[in-house]
């Protein structure tokens, strides 16, 4: 049986799928992000059986980065200048490449889920939309007129600075680069960080939220008026407080203040802002999806 293989490769954990579908997930595994190479010959351990079968025809990996994405470029497929100890200038693409000799394709985990969510989930139809995970980072990727963004690297929307009024919110920031910018304000370890203790142990009327809730509406405002997107999906951790996503719609609705003209963001806020339909299961499904894109076009 042709079956592909999909690597979400995170900085804690890793994830690996074979499967053609997500109805059709014929095997996984999942372990922890460890050194690269022991990470690594997990990774090609699990896919093996697959490749020797002689049922495994691609494989996709959505990776955290920052990476090289380009094809062109000699260190295409690294993980690059990340913080992560141990993981930076990793020869990701060439370590399974030698490994499985199967094609491989490769993009930020972001721009991988969004994948997934165009073939399978919440922006299917859709040729712009932008897709965010908000959890122990914020990551943002999508697609432009149907193709997935690229220029020098990929999209750090993450990283896009926004007005911190340091009266009202004292708070730093915790990026190591920028400090106050969107992640350095928004995600799982800023909240933590800020209030004492994570995001699940806080109720739901603790003023964290509208304030977690106006960071991330001043990112999504300044996203919407450069790159006019027709859908915004929300994923990661943080996302799973229910009472989270009102807030950010709401905000964001007020930040506009009926700036853009459209039924979407006026009336129709609800499925303009909206949760992935693959949930956490976004990441590796759009692992899988990039092997089945990557094994298409050169079949072309």
């Amino acid at each position: 049986m042709s079956m592909s293989g999909g690597v979400e490769a995170g900085g804690t954990k890793f994830v690996c799928i074979v499967g053609t579908e997500p109805d059709d997930i014929q095997g996984g595994v999942r372990f922890a992000t460890r050194q690269p190479d022991e990470t690594l010959a997990q990774t090609t351990q699990f896919f093996q059986p697959y490749k020797q079968s002689g049922n495994l025809r691609a494989d996709g990996i959505g990776s955290f980065g920052p990476i090289d994405p380009n094809p062109d470029s000699p260190t295409f497929g690294y993980i690059t200048s990340t913080p992560k100890p141990g993981w930076a200038q990793t020869d990701f693409v060439g370590t399974l490449q030698q490994a499985l000799a199967v094609p491989i394709g490769f993009d930020s985990d972001v721009n991988a889920a969004a994948l997934g969510e165009h073939l399978w989930g919440a922006a299917q139809g859709l040729d712009t939309f932008v897709y965010l995970t908000i959890g122990t980072g914020i990551g943002g990727g999508g697609m432009v007129h149907g193709a997935r963004r690229h220029g020098l690297i990929h999209s750090k929307m993450s990283h896009i600075y926004v007005p911190h009024d340091l009266q009202a919110d004292p708070f730093p920031g915790l990026c190591p680069f920028h400090g106050d910018c969107l992640e350095g304000l928004a995600f799982g370890p800023a909240l933590e960080e800020r209030w004492g203790k994570p995001g699940e142990d806080l109720p739901e009327d603790h003023p964290a939220w509208e304030l977690e809730a106006h960071y991330r509406a001043l990112g999504l405002a300044n996203i919407l008026c450069v790159l006019s997107p027709q859908r915004f999906i929300l994923g990661g951790g943080v996302m799973e407080q229910s009472h989270l996503l009102p807030l950010i719609r709401k905000n964001v609705q007020q930040l506009l203040n009926n700036y853009v003209q459209h039924p979407a963001v006026l009336e129709q806020i609800d499925d303009y802002i909206v949760l992935p339909q693959l949930g956490r299961k976004a990441g590796v499904l759009g692992a899988l999806a990039l092997a089945q894109v990557t094994d298409s076009t050169r079949a072309k």
